[in-house]
């Protein structure tokens, strides 16, 4: 029933959505292309409402708000108090970043797993600094919205008016 409502979403969602990819992108935060490929959007439609979602790897919340650590803060709800980040995730991004260890005391190259640890170490201790690859973009599009939704529900109500006229008077 309302079209150009549900135009209206789609197009802020796929903006919202294009604009977060780039910025991913753009900032070099896409080293596995995971969480870039998981932005995305669901939108419902039903008979009186709309409900528009979005999409992300669960850590995407970290990458774009940041998480202080205990060293260093950010204006973030999020931040390392106890627990560092697990080590073992660092490995396929050391490999993609095609990070190679450093030599120890004893002159011998560190082992990956050392690597891991002092790259979750310092996580911990220096956090993730907000890139707000999605929040910038959200709220941009968020500003224009309310006269678009107005400006497509009007062109909804108008087509429904005059469909209804129409078939009044074919009676």
């Amino acid at each position: 029933m309302l079209e150009n409502v549900q135009k209206e979403l789609n197009r802020f969602a796929k903006y919202v959505v294009t604009q977060s990819r780039s910025n991913l992108t753009r900032q070099k935060k896409n080293t596995s292309k995971q969480l870039w490929q998981s932005i995305d959007y669901d939108l419902k439609v039903s008979k009186n409402s709309f409900q528009l979602e979005f999409l992300m790897e669960d850590y995407g919340i970290f990458q774009d708000k940041g998480v202080s650590g205990t060293e260093k803060k950010y204006n973030t709800p999020y931040k390392y108090t106890d627990k560092m980040p697990p080590p073992s995730k660092m490995d396929k991004w050391i490999v993609k970043r095609n990070l190679k260890g450093v030599r120890g005391k004893d002159g011998k190259f560190i082992s990956r797993k050392s690597l891991q640890f002092m790259i979750a170490r310092s996580i911990y201790k220096k956090g993730i600094k907000p890139s707000l690859f999605f929040t910038k973009p959200f709220e941009k599009a968020f500003k224009n919205i309310n006269k678009d939704l107005i400006e497509a529900y009007r062109l909804d109500v108008q087509k429904l008016m005059e469909t209804t006229i129409k078939n009044n008077l074919k009676k």
